[in-house]
């Protein structure tokens, strides 16, 4: 089915799009929440949860060109809560490292001017990932949106990790000179 059709369900407030979105995205949806939070039963928990927002969420939104980029967002946030609701008195390694990783190249957004910019931040990025050539989009996606390890990104495309390592250093580089050229740090 194709995803402008389950979204008509959604719409339709037919209980059979969720059968449908399960169909096609359970699996991938499930992946994700399970790169994030590394338990195969919240990662399931996730899934569900995601089904259960976007059901609340369309209407008003109608992503019927981007179904799954709409669900897989909702999964990241969903398993990136969930992480930390299970972690608040003890500190999860993998979130704290990718966060400190790319950090060093965005800049902060704890005041009410800089939280708007965020949407020109989000833009930019967009821009910037663009850019990239495919390999170094999809590596740095991998790492910074759905957080595989640097071993599973090696293993994925084939590369050592020292190369891996380095690739995402200079990707981090040139978008915080891309951010910094455009204004944005």
């Amino acid at each position: 089915m194709e995803d402008n059709e389950i979204v008509d369900l959604f719409l339709a407030r037919d209980e059979e799009a969720i059968n449908k979105t399960a169909e096609k995205y359970g699996k991938k949806l499930r992946s994700l929440a399970y790169c994030v939070c590394k338990e195969i039963t919240t990662a399931e928990e996730c899934e569900n949860d995601t089904y259960l927002k976007a059901w609340e969420s369309i209407p008003p939104h109608t992503p019927k060109t981007y179904l799954f980029s709409f669900l897989a967002k909702i999964t990241r946030c969903i398993a990136i809560d969930r992480v930390k609701e299970e972690t608040r008195q003890k500190r999860n390694v993998q979130l704290l490292a990718l966060t400190k990783e790319i950090e060093e190249c965005m800049p902060s957004l704890c005041n009410v001017e800089t939280q708007f910019d965020g949407i020109i931040l989000g833009e930019k990025i967009s821009n910037f990932l663009r850019s990239l050539n495919t390999e170094k989009r999809c590596i740095f996606l991998r790492r910074y949106w759905f957080m595989d390890s640097i071993s599973a990104i090696s293993k994925r495309y084939s590369i050592s990790e020292g190369k891996i390592k380095s690739l995402l250093f200079r990707t981090r580089k040139a978008l915080y000179d891309y951010l910094n050229k455009e204004g944005l740090l």
